[in-house]
């Protein structure tokens, strides 16, 4: 986590950096604020402390001649997530996030040991849960639940403080009017919340990107699943200029899995969320921009006549340099940038009015979980009722029985994560059995959990509750009519899916009749055009990857396989423009 460097290490990071010096007393990271990048210490101590919003401070390590400050946060200049202050002067190699990305690129080694020690520092931070926001309210409070999740699935450490056990909480909350189901959020500087959204809280926080979002990209990628993620790692690993778009966090369905193990190279298994964080930083090593969260209106897809030829077109070539050229290379040996600018980019706009362009866009924006028909439901949403199954939500089911709808490897992972903590799990489907639905490892593992209960042939028919959440539940047998009543607080929902394409309404973006995105020898061949790519829709330059795509597989291989094969029919479409 903290690795000391040598002087032959100092001496090759040397010509990405420049030298800066600091007055003791003075901060080189202040928690909430940008970062200027990384530092290496050439002369000189520096004391790094964890700081709430409310002001407690908590001593991490004092740092010498040889320690490099930063976290992950230091390759984009994010927000510091702690302060960095000079003990004495200080003497130091500066390396802003575009050097030090550079730098970890060019020097493999050095690179890969200070990028382990950069994950390593964030996961320190979110484990012990001194930095960023605090959080306060009832622990089972619905907009409590809802902001730690937001949190969780970002990667961002937090402090939850009990308002029912705390008295400096139950204060604040008395202070500021807030009711018993209410929750706070207090920023790193110090402002207070009441129930924010998530993007709200994103905004203080400093997460939200608020830029012009001026430059023209390569590509745009909306939805920052395993589809979406591994499209920007291979575009940007090839020097495109990339940005990622999505709404809620990275991972997508898959960043909430307790365990994949049916993922190649991890025979151990390995969790949706570390997967996904792997990921995000590895996009952002080679580059790619992250707006999480950023929430999109529409696509536009007709393409401004001319536009990409205006100064900040011009800019974006400039930047992706001699490599980035050299990686656009066609398999036919046409040149990518050869006729960029020769057509205006399509559009992406946000909610917040902004407008994204790019010259071409990739829809990654997945599926959601289907609601059944069940009275009631929208009620106990976020008050009992779940679509995913992660360490807060089992920590209140901890002891008590709870019911899982789905038959599906989402359902069966869960189910298997929750049977940890809950005395038992009622697994609920609606045919037969699992076999046909689910990969074999874990219907096994699911006969042999004993607290876990397979009711096949069944659903849910009737939900009760009142002010403080869901209270009890109600399941009927398909083919005997025979009705069971549960007193259950919690209930998780993994059925089917619908696609996330509500934002490419009016585009002409082709779509199935279940609303999936048809690409390839699906779509209707275009009048007078060339036949689209395998992965390009009807509209020229939009390709769909992973969950949103009609035909896909719905596994995290094959949405990791299809983001890759994605850049390789871009690079195809940007040399024709």
């Amino acid at each position: 986590m903290f690795p000391l460097l040598s002087a032959a290490d100092v001496q090759r990071m040397r010509r990405f950096a420049h030298e800066c010096s600091f007055d003791a007393g003075s901060l080189l990271l202040q928690a909430g604020q940008p970062g200027a990048g990384l530092y290496v210490l050439l002369q000189g101590a520096v004391e790094v402390v964890q700081r709430d919003g409310l002001g407690h401070e908590r001593p991490i390590i004092t740092m010498r001649a040889g320690h490099f400050v930063g976290e992950v946060g230091s390759l984009t200049g994010k927000p510091s997530l702690v302060d960095a202050r000079a003990q004495e002067g200080v003497h130091a190699l500066c390396l802003p996030p575009e050097q030090l990305r550079a730098l970890i690129i060019a020097e493999a080694d050095l690179g890969e040991r200070m990028v382990r020690s950069l994950i390593l520092r964030r996961v320190g931070l979110i484990e012990a849960g001194a930095s960023g926001p605090v959080l306060i309210g009832r622990p089972d409070s619905a907009d409590l639940l809802r902001l730690q999740n937001f949190l969780r699935r970002n990667g961002h450490p937090y402090q939850h403080l009990d308002a029912t056990r705390d008295a400096e909480a139950a204060s604040l909350m008395a202070q500021y009017g807030a009711a018993p189901a209410d929750a706070l959020a207090v920023c790193p500087d110090g402002s207070v919340l009441l129930n924010p959204d998530n993007e709200a809280l994103g905004r203080c926080m400093g997460m939200v990107d608020e830029a012009t979002l001026a430059e023209v990209v390569d590509v745009a990628i909306v939805g920052a699943g395993p589809a979406g993620l591994a499209t920007a790692v291979y575009a940007a690993s090839e020097g495109l200029l990339v940005a990622v778009l999505d709404c809620r966090a990275f991972g997508g369905q898959a960043g909430a899995s307790a365990r994949i193990e049916n993922y190649l190279g991890f025979p151990t298994g390995i969790s949706g969320q570390a997967l996904a964080g792997r990921a995000y930083v590895q996009a952002q090593k080679f580059g790619a921009r992250m707006l999480i969260p950023a929430q999109v209106a529409h696509l536009q897809c007709h393409r401004e006549a001319g536009a990409g030829t205006d100064a900040n077109a011009a800019a974006g070539q400039d930047q992706r340099g001699a490599a980035a050229a050299k990686a656009a290379k066609t398999v036919d040996g046409g040149d990518a940038g050869a006729g960029a600018g020769a057509a205006g980019p399509l559009s992406v706009e946000l909610t917040d009015g902004r407008r994204l362009r790019a010259r071409c866009v990739v829809v990654a924006s997945g599926a959601r979980y289907r609601r059944p028909s069940v009275p009631r439901l929208e009620d106990f949403e976020g008050r009992g009722v779940w679509y995913w199954a992660s360490p807060v939500e089992a920590r209140m089911c901890a002891r008590t029985e709870v019911a899982l709808v789905g038959g599906g490897n989402s359902a069966g992972q869960a189910a298997v994560f929750l049977s940890g903590h809950a005395s038992r799990v009622y697994m609920l489907v609606r045919g037969a059995g699992l076999a046909a639905s689910m990969s074999r490892y874990l219907i096994d593992r699911i006969e042999a959990t004993p607290n876990i209960e397979l009711l096949t042939h069944t659903e849910i028919t009737q939900l009760e509750g009142g002010d403080s959440g869901l209270e009890a539940v109600t399941w009927r047998h398909r083919q005997s009519g025979e009705q069971s009543r549960r007193n259950l607080r919690n209930l998780f929902l993994f059925v089917g899916a619908d696609p996330e394409t509500d934002w490419l309404q009016g585009c002409g973006v082709e779509l199935d009749s279940q609303g999936f995105v048809r690409t390839g020898g699906a779509v209707e061949r275009r009048k007078g055009g060339t036949p689209p790519a395998p992965l390009e829709t009807s509209v020229p330059g939009v390709f769909a990857v992973g969950d949103v795509r009609a035909g896909s597989v719905k596994r995290v291989g094959a949405a990791i396989g299809e983001g890759a094969a994605a850049v390789a029919q871009i690079h195809q479409v940007l040399a024709g423009l």
